[in-house]
């Protein structure tokens, strides 16, 4: 097994390799022919200087080694030197300097400065200035990779950028997978020379030394795989170890990569780190046929393409991340919002499997809790799902586990290997045994090796070390029993989604033990507030009958008067059920009651003005307001005759404050009351007390004119399918023909019975019969000959729907009643069946027993 193989994958010499985990390989005896080291201690005395110091300073090493830099050097370079060591901020730091001369009427020179432990390590090499390093092109780059829209792009862009800087005959994207091994995603090559795109390399092609050193140096080069390298004197320290070449741009590299090199015919090499946030994500390797020397300048282009690449990178793959992190929010939302009572979390879970599946990119889903198991897509069977997680109960903890060849694993699954390969499992308890698990099918993969993977290790004439292959010949296998492996980012999702299906349980279990105390609490509010709403009713119907009940008043009037009174509250009462208790319509309320009151007549009455909106507590009041305008006005204005008109304006000022003018024409003169009646101390003390308004009422003799003052807080805003609800449709009572046979009326409250019973015979009913329940009901059908029956939907604990399905089947007619407005759900077979509103009354009665009729 090749250990070196990695494209342009510079390690460093001098150093067996067969024992790299001991041995580290970033301590170097040797540099690259090109260029030359000095060390100096922080007093500027040498300590180490390469072989080749007498081509640089003048002197062999042995009489630079203990005297200080100055003796040899320029003092302007030494000056430029100290300044940038200033400058150095960290262990890993290199400072650069082009162009400057290291002894006087020497030639230009590039140097490198960086710290090693108690030296100073300088770095030189001739200075050549490269045309591709200058700063326009290097802004080209970077706008040209930070423009790419996907990774791809990315990558196929770095590399012919990297290619056109530094004008190498190969430029390779080399990308680490999750198991170490690399692949090369993206290439740019010149003309004829053979492609690498899409082959995959061992993990053991870069040892593990290696790509730390990579980490803490991004840029590495080999300008010619031939050149001969200098040797550091002295080779050790008084310790025995050898000087620290880690962050040199200059040291020589293993022989035996030297070796691996030629044997693919490659003449000088360079590498570029693309780290990910503090990981070797993968490199820009290089590849030139014939030996090449970058220049220093170009070299620290390529080094800062480099690190935007990688920052382009890092932002490419973050805003996937944002993206999916925004999904996982908005389903963590989404699952909180529909948690309930009603059903357990497996069977409420399973309806957003769909939209899981897209979250984390997989092809089935199961789902355990409880021991009760919901499977979705494609997953094992449920016996073999059980068994999996009676697997994973032995072997998972408490925290996410991921595989992409369950096989290895869990040898029962390779027995449905093509349906499922990959499993990412959230546990989702405290306790084993409760588990959501993700699924990815087989992915068959055709996977290029360059050179066999597996090839025996093999011992060469460089003793132990191992010999580089010399064969590059596309080696294929076929991958079976893996999925495609989870990405860190779905990890990260799995977890998010963790935290939101372990809330949903505690979150259920919470709603399951709390339902019957809160069940509780609001039986008991429902029955206060429906006691508070009761008396009131009571007082507000014992008011009316005070006030109405007067002695100069015969009876039939005044049950005349205190019907109308009643009816116009339950109309208002209805149109406030209708929202839900919320906001009632102003507009609404006066079309409501004229049309109630004066059947075609209510088409005189002219509404102008925009709607509003009154709140539930001042809705009733007003109600009674309007109604005793509508049949004042009938009865003695504008409307008792055939051509009068009544005229409303709705106006609402700055203030919020609302006025309506009530102005009648065209009828027979008016009279001023001689007193206060009834009807004007309602409008009065209604407007002023309920509604905290003013009133003032004109009695002109050609009409009534009223303006009312309306308190902005009795107001509210109407959205727009509340505002100008349409004219209800009333007929007029008119005369009824009673079919022969008796009538029956079903209703569980006997006052409101003989209610009903009265407004029947008053429009004509001959014979009555009453029943309280189904079962009175029934009985009356079978014994008595019913003509017609008016049913109460409502029962006390049961419904009336049971008598209807009788009298269908007899074609025996009837209607429904109801107190309840549009609360009741009917069945589909009387669903389309006639219904009144309580209190009854002889018009909706009468026009609801003519349909049926």
């Amino acid at each position: 097994m090749n250990q070196y193989a990695s494209p342009g994958t510079p390690l460093d010499g001098g150093v067996d390799l067969t024992n790299c985990d001991r041995e580290p390989i970033h301590r170097l005896g040797r540099i690259q022919g090109f260029g030359f080291l000095v060390a100096v201690s922080f007093d500027w005395i040498v300590q180490y200087v390469s072989a080749n110091s007498a081509d640089w300073l003048g002197s062999e090493p042995d009489d630079t080694i203990g005297r200080p830099l100055g003796n040899f050097a320029d003092g302007d370079f030494l000056h430029t030197i100290r300044n940038h060591v200033q400058h150095l901020t960290g262990a890993d730091d290199v400072e650069r300097v082009f162009g400057v001369q290291l002894t006087e009427g020497g030639a230009p020179c590039d140097t490198a400065v960086h710290v090693s432990g108690s030296l100073i390590i300088i770095e030189c090499e001739p200075a050549r200035t490269g045309a591709e390093g200058n700063d326009s092109m290097v802004r080209r780059i970077v706008q040209r990779l930070q423009a790419a829209d996907s990774v791809d792009k990315l990558c196929k862009s770095g590399a012919s950028l990297v290619q056109a800087l530094t004008g190498f005959d190969r430029v390779m994207i080399y990308k680490f997978l999750h198991d170490d091994s690399g692949e090369v995603v993206a290439e740019s090559r010149r003309q004829g020379v053979d492609s690498f795109a899409g082959l995959r390399y061992p993990a053991s092609d870069i040892p593990r030394q290696a790509r730390e050193l990579y980490k803490r140096n991004l840029i590495r080069i080999i300008a010619d795989v031939d050149g001969q390298p200098h040797d550091i004197t002295p080779f050790a320290a008084p310790d025995g170890m050898p000087i620290d070449l880690s962050n040199s741009v200059l040291r020589s590299v293993s022989p035996i990569h030297l070796e691996y090199l030629r044997n693919m015919g490659v003449g000088a090499s360079m590498s570029i780190s693309i780290l990910l946030r503090g990981r070797l994500w993968g490199l820009i390797a290089c590849h030139h046929y014939s030996p090449r020397r970058v220049p220093f300048n170009v070299r620290t282009a390529a080094e800062l393409i480099g690190q935007m690449f990688s920052l382009a990178l890092d932002a490419k793959i973050r805003e996937s991340e944002i993206e999916a992190e925004k999904r996982a929010q908005e389903f963590h939302h989404k699952v909180l919002r529909m948690v309930g009572p009603e059903q357990g979390p497996v069977s409420q879970l399973a309806s957003m499997f769909g939209e899981m599946s897209g979250l984390v990119d997989c092809n089935g889903i199961g789902m355990i809790v409880d021991e009760e198991v919901e499977l979705w897509g494609e997953t094992p069977e449920r016996p073999e799902f059980k068994a999996l997680v009676q697997f994973l109960n032995r072997t998972v903890s408490n925290s996410i586990f991921v595989t992409h060849e369950l096989g290895k694993l869990h040898p029962a699954a390779a027995a449905y290997a093509d349906r499922v390969s990959g499993m990412l499992v959230i546990p989702i308890s405290r306790t084993p045994g409760d588990y959501l698990i993700f699924f990815r099918r087989e992915v068959t993969e055709e996977v290029k090796w360059a050179g066999n993977p597996e090839k025996p290790v093999s011992v060469g004439p460089m003793g132990s070390r191992l010999t580089p292959r010399k064969s590059f010949e596309i080696w294929q296998e076929t991958a079976r029993g893996q999925s495609e492996p989870w990405s860190s980012s779905h990890i990260r999702l799995a977890e998010a989604l963790r935290v939101s299906l372990l809330e949903v349980i505690l979150k259920h279990t919470e709603l399951i033990e709390g339902e019957r105390r809160q069940a509780r609490q609001r039986q008991e509010l429902l029955i206060a507030e429906l006691n508070h709403r009761v008396r009131n009713i009571l007082g507000l119907i014992r008011g009316l009958i005070r006030q109405v009940n007067t002695p100069q008043r015969s009876t039939e009037a005044f049950v005349s008067t205190l019907d109308d009174r009643v009816q116009a509250l339950a109309r208002a009462h209805d149109q406030l059920t209708e929202r839900q208790w919320g906001s009632g319509s102003l507009l609404a309320l006066i079309e409501n009651e004229t049309a109630a009151y004066l059947a075609e007549k209510s088409e005189r009455v002219i509404v102008s003005g925009d709607d509003v909106g009154l709140v539930p507590q001042s809705f009733s009041a007003l109600a009674l307001v309007i109604h005793e305008l509508t049949t004042n006005s009938a009865k003695y204005g504008a409307l008792c005759d055939k051509r009068g008109t009544v005229a409303i304006a709705l106006e609402r000022d700055d203030s919020g404050w609302l006025t309506i003018r009530w102005v009648e024409r065209d009828g027979p003169p008016v009279k001023p009351p001689g007193g206060a009646g009834f009807g004007s101390v309602v409008i009065e003390r209604s407007v002023t007390h309920d509604l905290g308004g003013s009133v003032e009422m004109d009695y002109r003799i050609d009409g009534l004119r009223a303006k009312l003052r309306i308190a902005p807080e009795h107001l509210a805003d109407l959205d727009e399918a509340r505002q100008h609800a349409p004219r209800p449709v009333i007929r007029r009572a008119g005369k009824v023909n009673f079919p022969e046979g008796r009538a029956l009326i079903v209703e569980d409250n006997v006052i409101i019975a003989m209610d009903c019973e009265a407004v029947l015979r008053d429009m004509g009913c001959g014979e009555v019969v009453l029943a309280s329940s189904v079962a009175q009901g029934l009985k009356a059908i079978e014994n008595t000959e019913i003509g017609f029956a008016v049913l109460d939907v409502n029962l006390g604990n049961e419904t009336s729907f049971a008598i209807a399905d009788v009298l269908s089947e007899r074609a025996i007619p009837f209607i429904f009643a109801s107190g309840y407005a549009d609360g009741v759900s009917f069945p589909d077979a009387h669903v389309e069946r006639p219904k009144v509103s309580k209190p009854y009354d002889m018009a909706s009665l009468t026009d609801a027993l003519k349909r049926v009729f």
